[in-house]
């Protein structure tokens, strides 16, 4: 697809979105509700979301252990870049560049360590969807005024989630422990490219192979796995903090039904997953616990702007250190994405 049509149509899902989100907003009522928020609970979800990311780094750093060495300030920095850059490009730019800066700056194969991203993607939702049978099977739901049709479309939708990454954290853990025959598989695959063409792929699969080592350990991936645990605890304390400002009445244990919600919506490629994020929130506060609906587009607002406005302010002062802009980002993103399937 050509890039102006991708910009094009990415645009045109932003504003679908955010029109759908405040279809039904009355916005005077959302600006009261915004300016009634009680900021010591906005001051903690400040804090908790600045959280997430040394918890991210550092799970980084033990994911990144079998294939090299990560100091722990090259990792946060890459991280809070790559998440900036999620928050102001579209197409989630950031989970190629974090990997590429950071692969760079402490000398690690490319492929390698962008293969700990996926990684950490398939530890993420594993976590959220932990958290998500725990609440269906252990906790008080307090949802008095559940939209029965829509809970019954997301246990079916998280069982299949859950079944699906289940397979393939046990898929990517199969590969891990044969990188060779992984690599001669993909380089008779790879015959029917022209020959300049099927080294570097079959290379590259092999090192991105490489780059799941930490699924070769049991005890290391059962690490790994723990330290997502904190890391999603920080993210649903975020979350509830911002319903505690609005005066909603949602259990802690209700944010993790939440968690599985806003994890579709920021999968939506918009810049800083916009209209995703919000719509998500909104059907959660409102269809699962039936808060007022200007009470949860104000809500949704300012939970987004506390998640995304830290990093992005944090991660532009660290571009401007590196003497990064955005169309120095764009064109490392390029570079990165070629790089992958280098040697």
């Amino acid at each position: 697809m050509r890039p102006q049509i991708k910009t094009l149509l990415i645009l045109f899902v932003t504003i679908a979105l955010v029109a759908w989100f405040l279809r039904q907003a009355h916005f005077s009522d959302v600006w009261r509700e915004i300016r009634a928020a009680e900021p010591w609970a906005l001051v903690l979800a400040f804090f908790m979301s600045i959280m997430t990311y040394v918890l991210r780094a550092w799970r980084w750093q033990y994911l990144l252990r079998p294939i090299g060495v990560a100091r722990f300030r090259n990792a946060f920095r890459t991280t809070v870049i790559g998440f900036a850059a999620n928050g102001m490009l579209p197409a989630r730019v950031g989970e190629v560049l974090r990997p590429y800066l950071l692969a760079r700056r402490e000398g690690l194969s490319v492929p390698s360590t962008f293969a700990t991203i996926i990684l950490e993607r398939l530890l993420d939702l594993l976590t959220v969807l932990l958290f998500f049978g725990l609440f269906v099977l252990v906790f008080d739901t307090g949802m008095g005024n559940v939209n029965k049709t829509l809970w019954e479309t997301i246990k079916f939708g998280g069982l299949l989630a859950a079944g699906g990454s289940v397979a393939a954290l046990i898929m990517v853990a199969l590969l891990a422990r044969r990188p060779e025959q992984v690599g001669r598989t993909v380089e008779r695959m790879a015959r029917i490219l022209p020959a300049r063409f099927a080294e570097p792929v079959a290379h590259a699969a092999h090192r991105f192979v490489e780059g799941l080592a930490v699924t070769r350990d049991p005890l290391h991936l059962l690490v790994s796995f723990l330290l997502s645990i904190p890391l999603w605890l920080s993210i649903a304390m975020t979350v509830w903090s911002v319903t505690l400002a609005f005066h909603m009445t949602i259990p802690y244990t209700g944010t993790f039904l939440m968690l599985v919600l806003l994890t579709v919506g920021v999968a939506v490629p918009t810049p800083g997953s916009v209209g995703g994020f919000h719509e998500a929130f909104r059907i959660a506060a409102t269809g699962f616990y039936g808060m007022p609906n200007d009470r949860a587009v104000g809500a949704a607002i300012v939970l987004h702007a506390v998640v995304f406005i830290p990093v992005i302010v944090a991660g532009a002062i660290f571009m401007f250190q590196d003497g990064l802009d955005l169309a120095g980002m764009r064109r490392l993103s390029e570079e990165a994405r070629e790089m992958e399937s280098l040697p």
